[in-house]
Parts: structure tokens; C-alpha cells; sequence
């Protein structure tokens, strides 16, 4: 099965105006056989839309309008020219203390936005030293889920191994990417995330049913981040199993 392989970026709140012209070298660098995305704070979103990347953001509510201070709708994210929209990250899980069926809403509404949603899951340190991992994440996974499955990508993040610098094995990533397709199907995107590098990226880019990453601290200049994508664009030219 052919799945185009996709590099996402995740800024988190790092980023001002001036960060912009790393998006002009990122756009430039894009091969034609990998997808990339950037997603840059709210601020930044409908300024980066004109340096000629895909711009998607960071969060979005479940609600379309409402009393919500401070929070953004998918169609305002939309509107301000976000692609995609990122749910369910581990820092606002544990952060904001969002919950499957939160994530599962928000999903929802990005898709009926016209969005399509990074679902991401993960398991902490304690639950994979249990043993739990996989069973942590299917579940998580299941329950946080859309009912329009094939317009979803899926990312899998060991919340460990955010900004620690540490990584699962290749085998602890095929098992539980392997466990995520079962759920998913073959149509979906399951992108790997947690300190993704461009010392390791080719590594976990060639493991069967990596479909990409997302890319946190690594994504925060070209110099960086174009590395990670031409891995994929490598892996793909290689014939890897996506």
C-alpha cells in the first residue's frame, strides 16, 4: 500500500514574524514526492499562508461559535487559510486535561471544516514500563476517533520521548504502528512524533507503516527540518514499504 509520506511541523508556541522567512526556505525545499506542513502559532497562521507551504494549526474548539474566550473555531481556522489542525497532543492532554471524547469533538469539527485532523495518541513512561503501551494506545486511539476515519491522519507519540531527546526502538515503533493500522485501516496516515531529528529520521522513516513525522523542536528552522524531509523523500525513493 502507497501512502504518501508526511512531514509536519509543529511550532508549539515558539515564533514571531521574523520566523516566517524559515517557511519561504522549507516551501522551496519541498520534494514532489512528500508532503510537508507547517503549523505555526494562531498569530502566524494567515501570514505563513502566503510563503507557499500547507499551514495548519495547532488546536481548534469543538464548537463552531460560542462563549469560548480564547479559544478558535475550525472554520475561523479555516478561514484564516489552515489546512489541517492538529488534536489531541499530548501537552494539551495533559496540560488542559482534554479527554478522548474532547479530542474525538474536535476531530469532528475540523473535518466538518473542511480540515483534516492530526489525531494524536501516546503513552507515558509508566505505562509502557507496564507493559500497557499498546494497550494505552489502541484505547486512547478508539475513543478519540472521528466517524469519517478516512479524512483523519493519526500520530503516534510516545509522550516520553517529546523534547527528551529519547526514542523508542524501531521494533517498539513498528509494534505499535502496526497495532494503530489494524484500528485504522490502510488509507490512513500514521505519522510518528517524539524527538524526531535529522540524525534519526531515516531511521524511523524506513519502519513499515511509518507514514511520516511530527517534528517538534527540529521543526523550528529549515536548517533543521529540511533534513527530516528529504530522509522521506529518500525512504520513498528507496521503494520502503509506507
Amino acid at each position: 500500500m502507497t501512502r504518501r509520506k508526511l512531514i509536519a511541523g509543529n511550532w508549539k508556541m515558539h515564533g514571531s514574524v521574523a520566523a516566517l522567512d524559515e517557511i519561504d526556505v522549507i516551501a522551496a525545499a519541498v520534494p514532489a514526492n512528500v508532503d510537508v506542513a507547517v503549523f505555526p502559532p494562531f498569530t502566524l497562521i494567515a501570514p505563513a499562508t502566503a510563503r507557499g507551504a500547507t499551514i495548519g494549526a495547532q488546536d481548534c474548539h469543538m464548537k463552531e461559535s460560542g462563549a469560548h474566550t480564547g479559544c478558535v473555531s475550525a472554520a475561523m481556522l479555516a478561514e484564516a487559510g489552515a489546512a489541517m489542525v492538529i488534536v489531541g497532543h499530548s501537552e494539551r492532554r495533559t496540560d488542559n486535561h482534554e479527554t478522548d471524547t474532547e479530542v474525538r469533538a474536535k476531530a469532528e469539527a475540523a473535518i466538518a471544516a473542511g480540515l483534516t485532523p492530526i489525531v494524536c495518541v501516546g503513552e507515558t513512561l509508566a505505562q509502557r514500563d507496564a507493559g500497557d503501551a499498546v494497550a494505552t494506545v489502541t484505547a486512547q486511539l478508539a475513543a478519540s476517533l472521528p466517524g469519517i476515519v478516512d479524512r483523519i491522519v493519526v500520530a503516534y507519540e510516545p509522550v516520553w520521548a517529546i523534547g527528551t531527546g529519547r526514542t523508542p526502538s524501531v521494533d517498539d515503533v513498528a509494534e505499535m504502528h502496526a497495532a494503530i493500522r489494524k484500528i485504522v485501516g490502510d488509507d490512513v496516515r500514521i505519522l510518528y512524533g517524539g524527538s524526531v531529528k535529522p540524525a534519526n529520521a531515516a531511521e524511523l522513516l524506513a519502519v513499515e507503516n511509518v507514514d511520516g513525522a511530527l517534528v517538534g523542536g527540529a521543526s523550528l528552522t529549515a536548517a533543521e527540518f529540511v533534513p527530516i524531509v528529504e530522509a522521506a523523500a529518500a525512504v520513498d525513493t528507496a521503494g520502503a514499504l509506507r
